[in-house]
């Protein structure tokens, strides 16, 4: 490994180690409340949506498997769905109305009072994602963030959210995984 890469390699790691620690001292309120929130709903029938782009589809299909299946322990199924699986229903909206609606227009579809809607977006300004959020407040669902920005467009809309500030989507990512695992733990427990 030349020198650069290594200096390169440590400067990620200490970014790393650094927002671990801000989750530490200002991040687990909130991740407590996001895991009481989705308990309390899907204890009285509630569906938990989830929708991001890119790495944050990959984490919104990822929250719902821990959810629908397990995390660590056996118990009861939670219903959890990501908006980013449906590929049919995918392209049909982007093809006959337009990209920005593709989860809004599935959270027109799907979501009922009292769901949760957990909307992924680093920027905290995703237009799609953001325009299913202002569909689900709409429709009476309790919107979770995960942004990557502090004060963004979809924070603002949010009834709670994890902010895990960085000019860097990797690390704002790497953190929010950190995060969402801690949810699925704290719920799980809640059925276990």
């Amino acid at each position: 490994m030349s020198k650069n890469d290594k200096k390169l390699v440590f400067e990620i790691i200490r970014a790393h180690r650094k927002m671990v620690a801000e989750l530490e001292e200002s991040g687990l309120e909130t991740i407590s409340g996001i895991a009481g929130a989705i308990v309390k709903a899907t204890k009285k029938g509630a569906t938990v949506y989830i929708c991001g782009n890119g790495g944050s589809a990959a984490d919104a299909q990822h929250i719902a498997a821990e959810l629908v299946n397990r995390f660590e322990s056996n118990r009861k199924a939670l219903p959890a769905v990501a908006l980013t699986t449906d590929s049919s229903v995918i392209t049909s909206i982007a093809n006959d109305d337009c990209y920005e609606n593709i989860f809004a227009r599935q959270a027109e579809a799907l979501v009922r009072k009292g769901d949760v809607f957990w909307a992924i977006s680093t920027s905290g300004s995703s237009p799609n994602v953001l325009a299913a959020v202002k569909v689900a407040r709409r429709k009476g669902a309790l919107v979770v963030a995960f942004t990557g920005r502090k004060n963004s467009r979809i924070e603002r809309l949010a009834d709670i959210c994890f902010c895990a500030d960085s000019e860097s989507a990797a690390r704002s990512q790497e953190i929010h995984q950190l995060a969402y695992h801690i949810i699925c733990k704290l719920v799980e427990q809640s059925f276990a």
